[in-house]
């Protein structure tokens, strides 16, 4: 009975791993791009919505910055919009650029009003 509840649990690990990276590492990310344009890790579990315009930044490192104390290591650099135009499933929609030079591992946030 004890080895077949580990091997339920052992089991269970790949699923909650998945919602992690979703909600601490990819979300808020463009995880692929191609022919059809990129694909970003934002979706109906983030109150996505077709049409929504969201602002693209790319993490740039700082000269001279580092993590102990002196300063940021990376700023923040605006490079553009992108378009929601499909929306794939709680987590991945397709989207368009609108403008500006987005690529794939570059952050989009929601527009705030």
């Amino acid at each position: 009975m004890l080895a077949a509840a580990g091997l339920a649990l052992l089991s269970a690990v790949p699923a909650a791993a998945q919602g992690i990276g979703h909600t601490w590492f990819m979300r808020g990310s463009i995880v692929d791009t191609d022919e059809t344009g990129p694909v970003v890790c934002i979706g109906k579990a983030d109150g996505a919505e077709v049409g929504q315009v969201l602002d693209v930044y790319r993490n740039v490192p700082v000269p001279g910055g580092s993590y102990k104390g002196t300063g940021p290591a990376f700023r923040r650099q605006f490079v553009g919009h992108v378009r929601i135009n499909h929306i794939y499933d709680d987590h991945f929609a397709r989207v368009t650029v609108a403008d500006g030079t987005p690529a794939k591992h570059d952050i989009v946030e929601l527009r705030k009003n």
